[in-house]
């Protein structure tokens, strides 16, 4: 029992440090394309990352299919990794084709100026989708450290080639051709990783890939969903206050997203336990228990530390918000629990959690539609997804299971 806990918290260790590294690198990559592009250029980067970061839902829908099916049917990993692999490069293919052929769409839409600008976000599509077919399949068989690997190179790919191109040639053209070709990083160190040899197994009858790529599209969907959640408020903000109340909203949101990233780490590696019916309970109160704790941490350091934490959403010009810092932080301690409660019912397959998030969403939208300030539009959040935590663990302590029967497809005939 000792050796199977010390196994966990070294893997979590080496999870949460590739992990840390990469969103370290995304943001500091950010940082140096504002800094290096231009305002009116960065603009239209952050438009497209913004783009991006929707269409990764896919990719995330991918992996969190793949983890959960190996990790509920390891003793048909080959069968299921062949057919996770396969969804998930025509996925890729197919998503990729049709970004790269609304291209002129975004272009005209974002008035980027920049066909080719536009283009880049078509030809990151691609490795960002199948690099999440990949990473199922490594999360599902628990090979963290190759996993790590993969994470790693999704951060400090793009920072390589988009520091070297933004060198020469300071341009969101060049930011985002750095981005997309770090895209590819992850992808070969992920072929790489998935390329030892595999015993055949018989050819399976029915349609390869068409039951997965309906739990990839119900997946996906509970993710945009989250998403949504998470992300509409800086919209409303934006719409319906005054700037400076926004632009203070959107200096408290850096904390809350702050502390909603801390415990990432928590999510990918008890997610594969969260898919077998003897452990899921007990690993999802601990995982929940430790990202409370993680995020507890970070409200203390907002009232104990408040200069720092000015510091860090954005230095004296967002004085006004900080004795407000700390409902941020809560914000962000609640948004943490709700991804992993979105998994957990990802993982058990109970679709009334995804109802219930976008209605979430609407209510949300309603409420925060009455507001005019910052603070206000911070309590309403907290509020809403307060009562969306509560809901969604009332159904995972006392939804029941699903048949987790092994698909027909990864069956041997």
């Amino acid at each position: 029992m000792a050796t199977e806990t010390s196994r966990r918290l070294r893997s979590g260790a080496v999870i949460a440090v590739a992990m840390g590294v990469m969103n370290l690198s995304t943001y500091g990559y950010t940082v140096l394309a504002a800094h290096t592009v231009g305002k009116e250029a960065y603009g239209a980067f952050s438009a497209l990352m913004g783009a991006l970061l929707v269409i990764s839902v896919l990719s995330l829908g991918l992996q969190a299919t793949g983890a959960r099916r190996i990790s509920a049917h390891p003793e048909q990993v080959v069968a299921i990794e062949r057919v996770v692999l396969g969804v998930g490069l025509r996925s890729a293919l197919v998503l990729g084709a049709v970004c790269l052929a609304l291209a002129p769409v975004l272009n005209a839409v974002l008035h980027l100026e920049s066909l080719p600008t536009a283009l880049m976000v078509g030809v990151a599509a691609f490795p960002l989708t199948y690099m999440g077919a990949q990473a199922g399949v490594l999360q599902g068989e628990r090979r963290w450290g190759l996993l790590a690997l993969v994470y790693l190179a999704q951060g400090l790919g793009r920072v390589f080639f988009g520091v070297g191109l933004l060198i020469f040639w300071p341009t969101e053209l060049a930011a985002m051709a750095g981005v997309a070709l770090g895209c590819w990083v992850p992808v070969v160190i992920g072929a790489l990783a998935l390329s030892r040899p595999r015993t055949d197994t018989p050819h399976s009858e029915g349609h390869p890939g068409l039951e997965l790529l309906r739990e990839v599209g119900h997946s996906s969907q509970a993710l945009l969903a989250f998403f949504a959640l998470s992300n509409v408020d800086i919209l409303v903000a934006r719409a319906m206050m005054a700037d400076s109340q926004a632009g203070l909203y959107a200096a408290g949101l850096i904390m809350a997203k702050a502390i909603l990233f801390l415990p990432q780490f928590v999510v990918v590696v008890a997610f594969p336990s969260m898919s077998k019916e003897q452990t899921s309970r007990t690993t999802l109160l601990a995982a929940l228990g430790l990202s409370a704790f993680l995020g507890l941490i970070g409200v203390a350091a907002t009232l104990v530390l408040p200069s720092w934490a000015q510091v860090f959403v954005g230095g004296s010009d967002f004085s006004a918000i900080t004795d407000d810092l700390w409902k941020f932080a809560i914000v962000g301690i609640l948004l943490a629990m709700i991804q992993l409660l979105v998994y957990s019912a990802l993982a058990r397959r109970q679709g009334r959690a995804v109802i219930l998030i976008w209605t979430s969403l609407a209510v949300l939208v309603a409420l925060a539609l009455t507001v005019d300030s910052a603070t206000s539009l911070v309590l309403v959040v907290g509020a809403v997804d307060a009562a969306l935590f509560a809901a969604l663990l009332g159904i995972a302590l006392t939804g029941t299971r699903p048949d987790v029967a092994v698909p027909a497809e990864t069956r041997p005939a």
